[in-house]
């Protein structure tokens, strides 16, 4: 067994136009200050990072690693989260999806997936310039407006939604798989890979790849009623990221999983801060450490209440105090007998 990582930050969600938001350098001291050792950076976030620098010019890399370090952190990944939603977008969104990508595609379908394939590529050479092995994204989606259908959904629909998604990914795989990189999908409620048989069906599309594997966040299947415990059992093999996330599902008499188009605070389900929650995060931090999960523990804070500062203060002490030091040695070693083939043979009455 491996002890996880930790406590890492993604910081998408506290940039800002504000110290110290505002730079790599001030929020990486102020994640540092907090508590955290590690920072999973947004890659469309270009105030921060060039990703295609990143991926052209390993002095430049090195540099951005510098910075990070020079705070005693590391960089836990990189995140194309934004970019690789627009990898597949039903036409449905397509004006709201424009605003994920430069103004020169936008209008432009076409133009706006071969930037964000693009950005993939890059990401996954930029991961090797910075030393890194795994990477998050999202798969985007084609069939999502069919997850609850009414009329019903015509025949052969999905399967050719699927073939077509695992079309668009599997080069991008294969150039993951050229940098040495594991490509992990944040399964999620508006992608096509939303749970695990949607998992499943898209890996059997792309010939079970090597390079496709999984974020696992229990936040998005306390909201979906998923077994998330469960999850970790049948899928564990292809997690390789984790984001520590709380999330609470209160259903009633008005509304349950769809949540009666509410903002987050009127939902029944919503995510919130850590230890906030409904999430069993002892159980998973055990079976993380059980089946020897080696990554790192990232907290995203996503809280329709608290504010996002006090958030970040109170996870990384969260998952420092969650994450379990493995032992070395079994609990009743000190009762060992000794043993040698020809005593195990005895024992058993062989001759």
């Amino acid at each position: 067994m491996k002890t996880i990582k930790g406590p890492g930050i993604f910081l998408a969600q506290f940039l800002g136009d504000t110290a110290p938001f505002n730079t790599l350098d001030a929020i990486c001291k102020w994640s540092a200050d907090l508590g955290f050792k590690g920072v999973q950076i947004p890659s469309w976030a270009t105030s921060y990072f060039d990703l295609q620098k990143a991926a052209e010019s390993k002095t430049y890399a090195d540099e951005i690693k510098g910075i990070v370090n020079s705070h005693g952190l590391e960089i836990t990944e990189l995140s194309t989260h934004l970019q690789g939603q627009l990898v597949a977008v039903n036409p449905a969104y397509d004006d709201l999806f424009d605003a994920f990508a430069p103004a020169a595609v936008h209008k432009n379908p076409k133009a706006r997936q071969e930037w964000a394939v693009q950005q993939l590529k890059y990401a996954a050479k930029a991961s090797q310039n910075l030393g890194l092995n795994v990477h998050a994204t999202f798969s985007g989606a084609l069939v999502w407006p069919m997850v609850y259908p009414w009329p019903q959904r015509p025949a052969g629909l999905v399967e050719t939604g699927f073939t077509e998604l695992a079309k668009r990914w599997l080069p991008i795989l294969d150039v993951f798989e050229d940098n040495g990189v594991d490509l992990c999908y944040e399964v999620h409620a508006g992608e096509d890979l939303h749970d695990g048989v949607t998992f499943e069906m898209f890996l059997e599309k792309v010939n079970n790849h090597k390079r496709c594997n999984l974020l696992y966040d229990p936040s998005h299947f306390i909201l979906q009623c998923l077994d998330y415990l469960e999850y970790i059992d049948i899928y564990h093999e292809r997690i390789k990221m984790f984001h520590v996330k709380d999330a609470e599902f209160n259903p009633n008499g008005r509304q349950g999983v769809y949540g009666g188009y509410q903002n987050w605070i009127d939902r029944a389900g919503r995510f919130r801060s850590l230890g906030d929650g409904q999430v069993d995060f002892k159980s998973i931090f055990s079976k993380m450490a059980q089946y020897n999960f080696d990554g790192w523990a990232v907290m995203e804070w996503e809280c329709a209440i608290k504010h996002p500062e006090d958030g970040a203060k109170e996870g990384a002490i969260f998952i420092k105090d969650n994450i379990i030091r493995v032992t070395e040695k079994a609990f009743d070693d000190f009762a060992a007998a000794g043993s040698d083939e020809a005593f195990n043979r005895r024992l058993l009455g062989i001759d």
